[in-house]
């Protein structure tokens, strides 16, 4: 036997599968789709088929096999060549069993052979140099360019995905990149380090004047530079041509790119050892940037001007262009302009206090208001001066001091603030004292800080019975240092106070227990509790503050004092929730907020108990949100879930959900789940913000339910058309005037104005369209046609995304009346009927009353035969009796 002959022998296929471990690679003779890889080994054995009828003695493949797929005798299907996935992903074969003579006996059978890819081919960049132009200042992360890269792999699998990553940036002077790349998409954007650094070259960079007229620029400068002794022209004068290679290559950043990038592109998504890779090569040209403000515009308040004053100036990279002005908050005075050469003015005087910061908004449009540069943002930073005088915040601040207190103890602050700018020397207080009244025992019974306000005892000789309290002035000043700075003058009172030697005593140690419903409103009295102190009066020795120390840890309940009664009001602070917690065992304390004397303690006199039972109630539902609102698409699809209202019963029991006040029948709710679901079209131009409401109730008992409002806000998209608001219109022939065209749209912004009117080449060159505004155009005919006609003009108005479709406007150009409308010339009454017609109608009548004759004597005729019979029967029966 051959070498050939022994491959492809029986033998072979089936040793061969063993060794694969594809013993189970066979079955009988039937319709079959297998799955083989590309790229697989010559000879590949991919199934075996066995027929059950016994005459079968080989087997025959056809179909598209492309020479490469064929069958053994003993029902082995093979590959004699790899299959390729890029040439095809299926092939359909036809087997059938033969007998020794050839005649088919069992099939034929449908066998479909599904080609698997296997990552066998190189992502591939549809450049192999790209060029980029990248803006000064541009933001970072904005692209402003792509590559792109294709892989002939299955774009199903990781094998065509690919991953773009920079591998190289020449130069890296800075050792950071400039530069990044979005790893699916393939865009270029400048990093936050290229929006810092990235500048454009000197011999490259323009003023307005010289950009886009190089040529006139360097001639200039070579007369100005260069002396010309001989009339020799510029493009005969070998130096001047010269300089003039050598400075139009400057000039032509893509020939000599500031920087160069090696891109690379990877599939597998570039998380694979094996994966293949591609590269290319990125020239970026760095350009100047004259649509750019370097820094915030600073300006004095109060300037005396003159004004308007100019603070700043821009210019747009295109020429032609208009500038205007706008702000990015809404304030109620707008105190700036800009003129037509992109100079900005302030108008008038600035108040810092009134508002320290503004943000312009410059926007460089055409003159069809079509954005020439991105908005630029100019920051106004209002700087400011000592215009505000120190303000006491109280007529009269006042203090308590115990007469045994300590010297440097602290007696309290006084609170003084200026509206100047914080944190400036226009606001740094200072403070001194001035007065002391009285003067007993000493002058210096206090002193002041002179930056804190911090006010503190320097005596220990405090007598109540001598004096109880003291007067004091203190002067303050903002910006001591400078003669211009303001000053004011506050009182404080300081009253001497008795020792707090008495504790508060409770008049019960215990108040008992209380049941309390679980749905009790929060703020609900339970109980009101009394302790009296034996201290002096109205002092902080003797004034009483309750508080819970023990038994509460979520502030459950809490403590109102009443100053003038001494009690306590124990109140429900939070809901109460029996589920939760049941019992509340209160441990309630006296205290004064002023400290005891040493030595002394609060002992149990101080304290109370108070017992809080919570009994149960059969609450409603309750949600898990008490404000619901979502924001979606207006174009989302039937069925789509919008939102799952979820709620609970707090003693546990089954509960319902249902959808009440969806008046346009768009929504279904599951009442199980509480899901609601669109189930028609949704028009954010009919309702911008649809409100239903959801109830949450018990399966069992309805009654107990529970209702939350669900606010749905729409998004806009661009669904509708912009539509002329008139499609008819005139021109009267002497005094010809445009025709206005008006259009509506009932998308929000972006999807709406500002429109653009366009005419159909079919108008031909008699009309034209003239741009108004961002909703109006004007319809203009240039010469007036000979005669009077009605022409129909197809007009296309789109809206700001660039949506719009073809729309017909008839216009009729006619001989106009003095009140400015169509002369209409009288015609003939064509309802007049001539003789033929008349003769036919009166003939159509009177054939009508012949008619109506006929049927009247045939009428009477009847009744004249109705009676004789009748008369003879009468006599019939008369002769019979």
């Amino acid at each position: 036997m051959t070498l050939w002959g022994l491959l492809l022998s029986p033998a072979f296929l089936i040793c061969s599968a063993a060794a694969l471990g594809w013993e189970d690679k066979s079955g009988p003779l039937e319709e079959k789709t297998l799955d083989v890889p590309e790229g697989t080994a010559r000879h590949y054995p991919i199934y075996q088929f066995r027929s059950s009828h016994p005459e079968v003695t080989s087997y025959q493949v056809s179909g598209d096999t492309n020479d490469k797929i064929a069958i053994s005798t003993d029902g082995w299907l093979y590959l004699e060549k790899p299959l390729d996935w890029a040439e095809s992903r299926q092939h359909g074969l036809q087997v059938i069993g033969v007998e020794d003579s050839g005649e088919p006996v069992d099939g034929p059978y449908l066998v479909t052979i599904n080609v698997l890819d296997i990552n066998n081919h190189q992502p591939t960049f549809n450049q192999t140099n790209y060029h980029g132009v990248v803006l000064e200042h541009s933001t970072a992360g904005v692209p402003f360019m792509r590559v792109f890269a294709t892989d002939l792999d299955d774009p199903n699998t990781p094998n065509a995905r690919l991953n773009y990553s920079i591998v190289s940036q020449i130069p890296d002077r800075l050792r950071k990149p400039l530069f990044q790349i979005n790893s699916e998409t393939g865009e270029i954007s400048t990093t936050p380090e290229g929006a810092e650094h990235l500048r454009a070259r000197q011999d490259v960079t323009y003023g307005r004047a010289d950009d886009g007229n190089a040529e006139d620029s360097l001639k200039k400068k070579f007369d100005e530079y260069c002396v010309r002794r001989d009339a020799i022209p510029y493009e005969l004068n070998p130096f001047f041509t010269c300089v003039e290679r050598s400075e139009m290559h400057r000039m032509n950043p893509l020939e000599d790119p500031d920087y160069t990038l090696i891109v690379k592109a990877e599939d597998m998504e570039g998380q694979s050892v094996n994966s293949f890779s591609g590269n290319t090569r990125v020239n970026i040209a760095v350009k100047q940037n004259l649509w750019f403000i370097s820094r915030p515009v600073w300006i004095r308040e109060n300037d005396e001007g003159p004004y308007p004053m100019e603070i700043a100036k821009v210019q747009s990279n295109e020429r032609g262009a208009l500038y205007s002005l706008s702000q990015k908050e809404r304030y109620p005075t707008f105190p700036f302009e800009i003129d037509e050469e992109g100079r900005t003015f302030v108008t008038r005087a600035l108040d810092r206090e009134e508002k320290e910061t503004y943000v312009l908004v410059v926007f460089a449009k055409d003159e069809q208001d079509v954005e020439l540069e991105k908005p630029l943002e100019i920051q106004v930073l209002v700087v400011d001066v000592n215009d505000n005088p120190p303000v006491c915040e109280e007529l009269e601040s006042k203090f308590e001091v115990q007469e045994n207190e300590e010297i440097g103890s602290l007696i309290g602050v006084l609170k003084v603030y200026d509206l100047d700018e914080v944190d400036s020397p226009n606001s740094l207080l200072e403070y001194s004292l001035v007065s002391q009244e009285p003067q007993k025992p000493s002058a210096n019974m206090f002193q002041i800080d002179s930056f804190t306000g911090k006010i503190q005892l320097t005596s220990s000789q405090l007598r109540r019975k001598d004096v109880p309290q003291y007067h004091l002035t203190v002067k303050v000043s903002d910006n001591a240092g400078d003669p211009s700075g303001y000053s004011t003058e506050c009182k404080v009172l300081i009253r001497v106070i008795d020792i707090n030697n008495e504790v508060p005593v409770f008049e019960k140690n215990d108040y008992g227990k209380a049941w309390i419903a679980e749905d009790t409103e929060v703020g609900a009295t339970l109980i009101t509790v009394l302790a009296t102190d034996a201290d002096d009066p109205g002092t902080g020795s003797s004034k009483v503050l309750y508080h819970i120390a023990e038994g509460d840890p979520e502030g459950t309940f809490a403590f109102e004092s009443d100053e003038g009664t001494g009690e306590g009001r124990l109140y429900i602070a939070r809901p109460l929730d029996y589920e939760t917690k049941s019992f509340y065992t209160l441990i309630i304390h006296a205290r004064n907020p002023e400290p005891l004397v040493n030595g002394m303690e609060y002992d149990e006199r101080s304290t109370t108990v108070f017992i809080v039972n919570v009994t149960d109630v059969n609450e409603p539902p309750q949600f898990f949100h008490d404000i619901v609102q979502v924001t979606i698409p207006e174009n989302v699809t039937n069925g789509e879930t919008i939102v799952e209202m979820k709620a609970k019963d707090p003693e546990g029991k089954e509960i319902r959900f249902k959808l009440e006040g969806d008046e346009k029948k768009w929504l279904e709710i599951d009442a199980e789940s509480g899901v609601i679901k669109s189930k028609g079209k949704l028009d954010r131009e009919e309702v911008a913000e649809y409100k239903v409401r959801v109830t949450a109730y018990e399966k069992e008992n309805p009654e107990q339910e529970t209702q939350r409002n669900v606010t749905i806000r729409l998004l806009d998209v661009n669904d509708n058309s912009p539509t002329l608001m008139k499609t008819q219109s005139f021109v009267c022939a002497k005094k010809p005037q445009p025709v206005l065209l008006r259009a509506v749209d009932g998308d929000a912004p972006p999807f709406g104005e500002p429109f653009t009117f366009s005419l159909s080449k079919k108008a031909g060159a008699n009309w034209e369209i003239r741009q108004i505004n961002g909703s109006s155009a004007n319809l203009v005919l240039k010469s007036i046609p000979r005669e009077d006609r009605t022409v129909g003009l197809s007009v296309t108005v789109k809206d700001s995304a660039g949506m719009g479709v073809p729309q017909l406007v008839q216009v009729r150009v006619c001989n106009c009346t003095e009140l400015g409308y169509c002369y209409i010339e009288p015609e003939t009454y064509q309802w007049r009927l001539g003789l033929s017609g008349t003769l036919g109608i009166f003939g159509g009548i009177l054939g009508f009353m012949g008619l109506i004759m006929c049927f009247s004597v045939y009428r009477m005729k009847n009744r004249r035969k109705e009676k004789v019979s009748e008369g003879n029967e009468r006599d019939a029966m008369l002769q019979t009796m």
